[in-house]
């Protein structure tokens, strides 16, 4: 299904008049807010080819109408997604759910839809159809060195994909650990971790960049390799200048403070991107900002300042990108969801005053610093958000234009009402 644009423009004209009233007073308020939303134009975050169906827990998984049956269908509604909100621009593949069968075609849809391609993802969590061997018990730390093997020449697979499709970097997460005491020697798991690694990273073209994911729980319930940010940064300086950590905004254990976490990585050049969710409990893998909504903007705070200290592009220095499971919310309304909140949170750090903050942490006024960010923190900072979509072709209100179209419903009537996703 495409939206034709005279459609977002008729919907634009129907919210023009009180937009442009809230805007102009954000104009009032704020200084340099022609620069912030120039930013916001620019910022893109990258969509997983896994989002656009629905996800599930350990208990069950409830699939929704309209499903994409494959990775073509994932790419339409991706763009369909973009054409709404303009900050969709990019799609991050996860193999092998998704390998191209046609990479040509592939490209090309990809260009139709104004897409480019983020970080693809490998996958050694599961076992696939034909394997030979099991990664029951691991994949990189696995004692079996013919295992370790089978899942380093995957991660090479997976980067070959991604040459093939414009990729420049690559995305390790690992299930890999312990259920029980003494399952396995932590020490010689982290080894043979740290040697897998470094063949893939010795497979990476010049211009690519390794993530290195962390999580500290779940598959494994009593010890993960790589479970923490030091371990991540352990295992990305020991590999080179091209291996970075990737923070995923749910694996964390509960109050871990993760803005501290980013400016220190940013400090030592080693943050390589995000996996935006939100959670309650652990990785509840939920709609960014829906929980943690201050959280996000701390975050975003300490990534415009720690960005900006090293002069890096806001737009590229950085991978974002999302990564939720939607078992009860229709993809694409919780897709658009999670990029609205966090172009908000991402807004609203930029309108820190940031000599003000300098000054009242200089002065140890605590109670001041507080102020300038719960100030901009409290302020409504959609308009500016719309203004950029506005901008650059998109749709003031993404979530009521998608639902004043019946896009789910013309989904449905497209591919069924019975269609299971791809992946997952």
């Amino acid at each position: 299904m495409n939206i034709e644009k005279y459609k977002i423009d008729e919907h634009n004209g129907q919210l023009a008049g009180k937009h442009q009233q809230k805007l102009n007073y954000l104009t009032s308020e704020f200084s340099g807010v022609e620069a912030v939303i120039q930013k916001l134009v620019d910022f893109q975050i990258a969509i997983p080819s896994w989002a656009l169906g629905t996800g599930g827990t350990r208990f069950g998984r409830f699939s929704g109408g309209g499903e994409p049956r494959s990775l073509e269908e994932k790419m339409e509604d991706i763009g369909l997604m973009h054409s709404l909100n303009r900050s969709s621009g990019a799609i991050s593949l996860h193999i092998p759910w998704d390998i191209p069968k046609d990479v040509q075609k592939i490209r090309t849809l990809a260009a139709q839809h104004g897409l480019k391609f983020d970080a693809v993802n490998s996958n050694t969590f599961q076992d696939q159809k034909d394997q030979e061997h099991s990664f029951k018990f691991g994949s990189l730390q696995h004692v079996n060195k013919a295992v370790r093997k089978q899942a380093v020449d995957h991660n090479i697979e997976v980067i070959r994909h991604g040459q093939e499709l414009g990729s420049e970097s690559l995305t390790v997460w690992l299930a890999d650990g312990s259920s029980f005491p003494g399952q396995l020697n932590m020490r010689k798991a982290f080894q043979y971790t740290l040697e897998s690694l470094q063949e893939i990273y010795a497979a990476l073209p010049d211009t690519w960049k390794m993530f290195v994911e962390y999580k500290p729980f779940e598959p494994s319930f009593y010890s993960t390799t790589i479970a923490d940010w030091g371990q991540s940064l352990m295992l990305a300086n020991k590999l080179g200048p091209k291996a970075y950590t990737l923070v995923d905004l749910g694996h964390h254990l509960p109050n871990t403070n993760i803005e501290q976490i980013v400016a220190l990585l940013l400090m030592e050049g080693k943050l390589g991107g995000f996996h935006f969710n939100d959670s309650k409990y652990a990785d509840d893998d939920l709609t960014a900002g829906s929980i943690k909504p201050y959280q996000l903007f701390l975050i975003f705070n300490e990534l415009v300042e720690g960005m900006d200290a090293r002069g890096m592009n806001h737009a590229t220095g950085l991978g974002w990108m999302i990564d939720a499971s939607h078992n009860i919310k229709d993809p694409l309304e919780d897709l658009l969801q999670s990029v609205e909140a966090i172009m908000i949170a991402y807004t609203q750090a930029l309108l820190v005053d940031r000599k003000a903050l300098a000054e009242a942490q200089q002065n140890n006024d605590v109670v001041r610093a507080q102020e300038i960010l719960q100030n901009v923190f409290r302020t409504d900072v959609r308009p500016l958000v719309a203004e950029a979509r506005l901008r650059a072709g998109g749709s003031l209100n993404p979530l009521e234009t998608y639902r004043q179209l019946k896009v789910r419903e013309n989904l449905i009537k497209e591919r069924g009402a019975k269609t299971v996703a791809t992946g997952l």
